[in-house]
């Protein structure tokens, strides 16, 4: 309990400092989406600078608990377009989430991802290739996808 404290902080302020919306904690999981449900200009150029920011400021989390003996690494995955966003639940207890096609492929690439790796679909790498660096990932074989789907490995800005 002591680490999830320290890791939805760490990326609690991070997801707030770059105006995302934190739909939910689910054990180590964090979903976020962008510009809903206050519109933002580019959200996933935003999305993309707290991704980054987000594996640098976990390093010191995790390097404080690695002089505790445990071994821990982030990977976040990345995919861009339509969701439902919405209140889902009953009327007992409310959520507001994204459901949909883009969602899961967010938490397939995530799945995916190796400690320190931001997987990103292609839709993602176009739209922010002028501004950030990433290579392929090769096409992912992922759970639930009929479809080879081609990836990108989000690297660095550019300068």
């Amino acid at each position: 309990m002591a680490l999830l404290a320290e890791y939805h902080g760490c990326i609690g302020r991070l997801v707030m400092a770059h105006g995302g919306t934190l739909e939910r904690f689910a054990g180590d999981s964090i979903m976020v989406f962008f510009s809903d449900p206050v519109p933002m200009e580019r959200p996933t150029e935003q999305a993309v600078r707290m991704a980054l920011a987000a594996q640098a400021g976990f390093a010191p989390v995790a390097a404080a608990w690695a002089r505790r003996g445990y071994e821990l690494a982030l990977g976040i995955g990345m995919a861009q377009g339509y969701a439902t966003l919405g209140a889902i639940g009953f009327e007992k207890r409310w959520e507001y989430a994204a459901i949909g096609a883009i969602p899961n492929l967010a938490a397939r690439l995530c799945g995916q991802a190796r400690g320190g790796e931001i997987l990103i679909d292609a839709v993602t790498y176009a739209d922010v290739s002028a501004v950030a660096e990433a290579e392929p990932a090769g096409p992912l074989q992922l759970r639930g996808i009929t479809q080879p789907m081609p990836a990108f490995r989000l690297l660095r800005l550019r300068k």
